[in-house]
């Protein structure tokens, strides 16, 4: 007799939050075998506009980049591992911190690599901004990001 499987059940994306994860190849970087910055920003700007999209349950863009730092060089071979969540919503907008980090393949050990703020802004059908829900803080952390800065 064969055994009927059941669909798994649906489990709902995590709201307010994305990760993404990358490898790096020859194309993505510079002269000196390390990730071209713009690439690296291109990425950070897709995983903050998917958390930004699931808070805000709809369309979004970008409306600012701030505060990147590049802590440590990103090499060909290594794994890119982003990390996004929103951390504070006005009226319409939302900022996300995207924490970046290189991750070596065979070990798994991570290290933060790179890391900042984009603010992104709920939009209508018209492409007017709107409003979006308020951020329901999950825990002490995502409170104390609420009422900071957000600066890392």
């Amino acid at each position: 007799m064969t055994e009927k499987k059941l669909p798994a059940p649906l489990t709902p994306a995590p709201r307010s939050r994305a990760r993404m994860l990358e490898l790096v190849f020859p194309k993505d970087t510079n002269y000196h075998g390390t990730a071209f910055g713009g690439w690296v920003l291109a990425l950070m700007d897709k995983v903050g506009s998917v958390a930004a999209v699931r808070h805000a349950r709809g369309s979004v863009v970008t409306a600012r980049s701030d505060a990147v730092d590049f802590h440590l060089p990103i090499r060909v071979g290594d794994a890119v591992a982003l990390d996004a969540r929103v951390i504070r919503v006005g009226r319409s907008s939302m900022t996300v911190q995207v924490d970046v980090y290189r991750e070596t393949m065979a070990s798994g050990e991570q290290q933060l690599a790179t890391s900042g703020l984009f603010v992104y802004v709920a939009l209508d059908e018209n492409g007017r901004p709107r409003p979006v829900d308020p951020l329901l803080p999950e825990d002490d952390q995502d409170a104390a990001d609420a009422t900071s800065d957000g600066r890392p």
